[in-house]
């Protein structure tokens, strides 16, 4: 008579309670072991598909039991290897946990489950008035985007998910239950667990609902377009307006590599220099004021024609054409996986670090596609290496690290938005210093002793 090994055991009990919703075939296991990033598949031993908060704690109660990590997944769109499961243990996929549980119009506040895309919301809400408008790009869960972090093009108006997220309900690595925060618009009642959680990617709990800040929506709404002489005339622009005190909902920057990039995989035809994409909320007339203002600005600083759009559609091509960018970078050397950066720093020294930036590519006679949330001083350079090939990946990444020394010597942060995940630990040790670091460890110690909520992410213990 054999043996069963621990997760043998686990998966039979969770078979018990979930049937089919539990399953350790290959090509499942393949799909929730490979994300965005550049590092390796990495599969785990079981997935599992709850459908409640209630399920999640049965999950995690096993897990615990047999002392087997567990690794929270929305839809895999992470680029830090969040959800890969390098420790082995069981996947719990949220994205069948998909309800809207209760929109509070009045309050301007929302609350869903953690499998609730950003795009499901705003669709909910469309004939509401109101909207959520953290937007990353792809159309992430809400769970998701609370455990990185995340933040978007709408940023620099709207904040990041640190700033939009009120509450949560999160399963404990013993399997207790906690809610933090309330639909009230402030607190200063204990320890602020909601910021805890927000950022913690999945370390210390499983989140399960999140209670987020809805706006609502403006009167008027114009995109714009321009195009540059030069990048610093394009993020000079961007500066003052805000320093003007110019209320941009979008400020995003893309250099002429991106736009030769994003005209061939979109099939549009954009000018290939560097190119603001803008966007402006508010009054009819506030629009048209804040548009003008900045159109000044930018023609000071070497802009040229602004292209603008009020339309829904015309504007939704455009951002839909910046969203793409990363997909359109992918495709300027197919095969190829991309070393995701994301540093940001105070926009006061955003130029001279991206002037850098491009100094350093030229010694390496590198190309790469560099774009980002200027507004906020965050931006990404698309370091496209081919995996197989240890010379390339090596090249790219020895240009990443002297990016990540460049910003933190900017008194900027080597993670805007991504999170840190498994590629990035060094550079966090070095920006929050061994103190702050062992802090972090202490937090996760007194939570998670056994270390079984997505090891090996963030720092390693």
């Amino acid at each position: 008579m054999s043996i069963l090994s621990p997760i043998q055991l686990l998966q039979q009990e969770l078979a018990a309670l979930f049937a089919d919703r539990v399953s350790a075939s290959e090509s499942i296991r393949l799909h929730h072991g490979h994300d965005e990033s550049c590092h390796p598949d990495v599969l785990p031993d079981l997935v599992v598909f709850p459908h409640s908060t209630a399920e999640v704690q049965s999950v995690v109660r096993l897990c615990a039991k047999y002392r087997i990590p567990m690794i929270p997944y929305g839809v895999g769109s992470s680029v830090e290897g969040h959800t890969l499961a390098i420790h082995g243990g069981v996947c719990i996929d949220l994205s069948q946990m998909n309800r809207i549980v209760a929109l509070h119009e009045e309050d301007l506040t929302a609350t869903v489950e953690a499998g609730v895309t950003r795009l499901r919301l705003n669709e909910e809400l469309r004939h509401s008035g109101l909207f959520f408008p953290i937007d990353p790009g792809a159309d992430a869960t809400l769970g998701g985007m609370a455990s990185t972090r995340a933040s978007g093009t709408n940023a620099v108006r709207y904040g990041t998910m640190r700033e939009n997220v009120l509450a949560l309900t999160a399963v404990l690595p013993d399997g207790e239950i906690i809610h933090t925060g309330t639909r009230a618009k402030k607190s200063s009642a204990g320890y602020d667990l909601t910021r805890l959680l927000v950022g913690a990617e999945g370390t210390l709990a499983i989140i399960t609902e999140v209670t987020v800040r809805l706006y609502g929506m403006p009167e008027a709404m114009s995109s714009a377009m321009v195009a540059f002489d030069s990048v610093r005339g394009a993020v000079d622009s961007v500066i003052q307006a805000i320093q003007c005190g110019i209320p941009l909902a979008r400020a995003e920057m893309l250099d002429a590599l991106t736009m030769a990039a994003v005209n061939r995989y979109s099939k549009t035809d954009y000018p290939e220099c560097p190119t603001l994409f803008l966007e402006f909320h508010g009054s009819e007339a506030s629009v048209a004021e804040q548009a003008q203002l900045f159109a000044d600005l930018a023609e000071a600083n070497g802009g040229g024609h602004f292209a603008w759009s009020s339309r829904e559609e015309e504007r939704s091509r455009l951002w839909q054409a910046r969203h793409n960018a990363y997909f359109a970078g992918l495709q300027l050397k197919p095969g190829c996986r991309c070393i995701a950066t994301d540093v940001c720093v105070p926009i006061s020294r955003l130029a001279e670090c991206i002037e850098e930036t491009y100094l350093d590519l030229q010694r390496d006679g590198v190309e790469a596609p560099l774009f980002g949330h200027v507004g906020d001083g965050n931006f990404h350079l698309m370091l496209l290496a081919n995996p197989s090939d240890s010379a390339e990946m090596a090249k790219m990444k020895a240009i990443n690290h002297r990016l990540v020394q460049r910003a933190l010597a900017m008194e900027g942060t080597c993670s805007g938005e991504h999170g840190i995940g498994i590629g990035k630990q060094a550079y966090l040790a070095q920006e929050a210093g061994t103190a702050a670091l062992n802090m972090m460890r202490a937090i996760k110690r007194s939570i998670d002793p056994d270390n079984l909520m997505n090891p090996g992410k963030i720092f390693s213990l």
